[in-house]
């Protein structure tokens, strides 16, 4: 079921339809567009882009914001030749016409602007980020901004004659330091009609000494207010510009986050259906959805907070219209799928992507655990319970998230379930850096990557030892991404672990400092310390360079088209260990890049890793 279920995306509601994006593995990880009448939400779906079609944006290389749709069309950007493409919704069907030529450049996150037959969204060309506008016709690109260095994320007011957008500088990530953009556009019959007039900063924080402020989703609340979420406070709290005012106002000063760090374009927490804003809502790494009151009269806080009574907690890719709302939610015992619900009367619909292969009583549960982490910081982690109970004598998987921003989530994971139904306890770590809990809780891995993560990790293993639930004989650890690196530098630098699974790990940081792809190159500045003046440091916490300290069995999984973490990276660790005589597997997958796609690979990823495992702890 691992590898055969597909994953959802980038819901949209729109002009009486229901879109979305469905990453199919056993497709190898072809993304299609779907389509229904949003008021049958029992409907068969329509496929958009049958294969070979296949949708995915390049920019920033995680890409995102893939499609946008407006009356009776659909622009989206194909994988294969990385142009913009124009689907009108016509019945019978017409083939897509193409609006781009081919070039050394990518489009993402776009916006239908009717009222000008345009495109406008973001062109990543020449190392750096344009805001572009493309007639609906065809044509070359006209740029509409010049940011200093990133952009995206850009809404158009209901009117049509104003655009927000965000943007944010090197060596800072959008989540860090960013700012929300504002500009009028010029109407039609004007001297530079369609041009953006006035652009300027109204929220957030730039690359100087001022707050660290970071701003997600700006979303218009009518012609005339935008609300985006900001932390100013310590939390990603939402926030309304009022008409006619450059005052803000913070709607809900909640220990909640209603943002995520923006890794890809097209996430959404918070929607507009025309006379409601509803929003997503994180309180110590649970969602929640629901409605925001916009009343003047209503005070601040938990009154302007209506939930809503949905048996989810995970909750991504909100939006909303005339009374719909519509997102991907799943929890503990069902599966990622896509929720439809009926405002007014509280109807809805769930469609999980695939039925799941357990009966409700063989589900191990997330339980809630709390522990003294790096520094003896209260530090939160979801701890699975093999299936039959823990022993003293159990197995222990712990996993840490990639990101390292990223969060360990309550949604039914199969992967996870995969390994319960054998007999292990899997401890899923909200490590120091970590979203859900705020901007402090977050900024704990500042300066301390390969520290605080690995502390975290081990510090949640050696609880469940404590609690009777684990053997200390018998914990592995598995991550990707710096996820990887986090594994690697626990077995260096803490004698916790006997035994680890890497895909596609960072082993040397200093290998990507300043040589990484654009959107990470100076990601590391935070983590571990500015690049070159810090080579100590990345020195003292590279895996590759204390290879010599891990003398437990290894095994590594590697993408041979990765972006990201290199190949290199994967051989040289391997190489590094086999040289002293440490037990390592590699295996390499051709067409896979940062993150695997293929239901194949994911299958062969957890079989190997299991019985790599069983057969080093002797289960």
């Amino acid at each position: 079921m691992v590898g055969s279920a597909p994953s959802l995306k980038e819901v949209t509601l729109a002009d009486g339809q229901l879109y979305w994006l469905e990453q199919r593995p056993a497709e190898q990880g072809r993304t299609t567009l779907l389509q229904r009448p949003a008021d049958q939400p029992a409907a068969a779906p329509r496929e958009l882009t049958p294969a070979p079609w296949n949708l995915r944006s390049r920019v920033h290389v995680y890409g995102g914001g893939s499609y946008c749709c407006g009356p009776g069309l659909v622009v989206f950007i194909d994988a294969k030749d990385r142009c913009l493409w124009r689907l009108d919704l016509s019945e019978p069907p017409s083939p897509p016409r193409r609006l781009t030529t081919p070039a050394a450049r990518d489009f993402a996150d776009g916006l239908i602007d009717g009222r000008h037959g345009r495109w406008i969204g973001v062109m990543e060309a020449e190392g750096r980020d344009l805001l572009v506008a493309v007639p609906l016709e065809g044509g070359e690109p006209e740029i509409l901004h010049e940011p200093a260095d990133f952009c995206g994320y850009a809404v158009l007011s209901p009117d049509g004659t104003r655009l927000a957008w965000v943007e944010w500088q090197q060596p800072h990530m959008p989540w860090e330091r960013s700012q929300l953009w504002l500009a009028s556009i010029a109407s039609q019959g004007a001297p530079g009609e369609g041009q953006l007039e006035g652009p300027r900063p109204v929220a957030g924080s730039g690359g100087g000494a001022d707050q660290a402020i970071s701003v997600f989703q700006p979303l218009w609340v009518g012609n005339q207010e935008l609300v985006v979420a900001e932390d100013s406070s310590g939390w990603w709290n939402l926030k309304r510009l009022g008409s006619g005012t450059q005052r803000w106002q913070t709607l809900l000063p909640m220990e909640a986050e209603f943002a995520m760090p923006q890794w890809v374009y097209g996430m959404r927490t918070t929607a507009w259906d025309g006379h409601r804003l509803l929003a997503a809502a994180c309180r110590d790494g649970v969602w929640s959805l629901g409605e925001v009151s916009l009343a003047s009269e209503a005070a601040p806080g938990a009154d302007r907070w209506q939930p809503l009574a949905l048996p989810f907690d995970d909750l991504a890719d909100v939006s909303a219209a005339n009374g719909r709302l519509a997102c991907v939610a799943s929890s503990p015992t069902t599966g990622q799928g896509l929720l439809q619900l009926e405002l007014a009367s509280g109807a809805w619909r769930h469609e999980p992507v695939a039925t799941s292969p357990l009966p409700p009583q063989a589900i191990s549960e997330p339980e809630a655990l709390w522990f003294a982490g790096h520094g003896g910081a209260r530090t939160h982690a979801w701890y699975y319970p093999p299936q039959g109970g823990a022993s003293p004598g159990s197995p222990l998987l712990v996993k840490g998230h990639s990101g390292p921003t990223g969060m360990a989530r309550r949604g039914l994971s199969l992967g996870i379930q995969f390994w319960t139904s054998r007999g292990w306890g899997v401890v899923d770590v909200n490590y120091g850096g970590s979203t859900g809990f705020g901007r402090a809780y977050r900024e704990r891995l500042d300066g301390l990557w390969g520290v605080a993560d690995v502390e975290d990790c081990a510090a949640a293993a050696w609880a469940l030892v404590a609690a009777g639930l684990a053997s200390p004989a018998r914990i592995a650890i598995e991550g990707g991404s710096a996820g990887g690196f986090t594994a690697l530098a626990a077995l260096c630098f803490t004698d916790v672990f006997r035994a680890a699974a890497c895909r596609y790990a960072v082993s040397d940081p200093a290998a990507l400092a300043g040589h990484d792809h654009r959107f990470e190159a100076r990601y590391l500045d935070g983590l571990i310390g500015p690049w070159p003046e810090a080579t100590a440091t990345y020195a003292a916490r590279s895996p590759l360079a204390h290879a010599a300290r891990i003398r437990c069995p290894v095994i590594f999984f590697q993408g041979l088209d990765d972006q990201v973490v290199p190949p290199e990276q994967t051989d040289r660790m391997a190489a590094a260990l086999e040289a002293n005589g440490v037990p390592v597997e590699v295996h390499r997958f051709a067409g896979e890049g940062h993150g695997f796609r293929s239901g194949t690979v994911q299958q062969q990823v957890l079989e190997a890793t299991e019985a790599f495992f069983r057969r080093h702890f002797q289960l």
